[in-house]
């Protein structure tokens, strides 16, 4: 690989990384507990899929020109370049073989796919325990949420609902942008529910 080739590289990792940014910011939120910050990038969901073209596209080049054979004038004047350096060994550094190469390739697949397996990252709350004392004060509200682009984001929203107490369920789905909850009102506000939701970034626009 040469140099070119490592900057098409380095560029097929940026706009692989820059493809998943909107999903990516909401882990490293929980990670570091600043949750406020995980809507940052959501407006790059719409250039997602000219990313991801772009990403496979510089790859797919760079492949193109790795293994393409050389010619002999190419051939020629890397055996001029190694004798005018004064070099002995003739393998190329590291960050010039396919290895790398392919190393860099499976590192943009993972973040291109970054966003179906983002959700692992959330913790399970499946032990919570909610005592009901009157079932007639368990109700479930539907809250419509801006700024969600992938399972991640829902889980994120799942996440900082669920640890409100008096919670006793949280379905977020990011395709219909909504935010189903059931909770027992006698431990737990609509508002502070509303308030866990806009915590975390995203905005809750309606509710029914």
């Amino acid at each position: 690989m040469k140099k070119g080739d490592n900057g098409l590289a380095g560029a097929g990792v940026l706009s692989a990384v820059t493809a998943s940014l909107c999903c990516i910011t909401p882990v490293l939120a929980l990670i570091s507990g600043a949750s406020g910050v995980a809507s940052t990038f959501s407006w790059m969901e719409p250039a997602r899929p000219y990313l991801i073209g772009i990403t496979v596209l510089v790859l797919g080049f760079a492949w193109y020109q790795k293994l393409k054979p050389r010619t002999a004038e190419e051939i020629q004047c890397d055996c001029e370049t190694t004798c005018s350096a004064g070099e002995e060994d003739e393998k190329n550094p590291f960050m010039q073989t396919k290895i790398f190469l392919g190393i860099v390739t499976v590192f943009a697949a993972l973040m291109l796919t970054f966003p179906s397996y983002a959700h692992i990252f959330y913790p399970l709350n499946d032990n919570k325990e909610v005592v009901i004392v009157n079932a007639s004060d368990i109700q479930t509200v539907t809250f419509e949420v801006k700024g969600m682009t992938c399972n991640g984001c829902a889980s994120h929203v799942e996440n900082d609902v669920n640890r409100l107490p008096g919670v006793l369920n949280v379905d977020a789905v990011y395709e219909e942008a909504i935010a189903k909850v059931e909770f027992d009102k006698s431990k737990v506000s609509l508002t502070q529910i509303e308030e866990a939701i806009n915590g975390t970034g995203y905005k809750v626009v309606g509710k029914k």
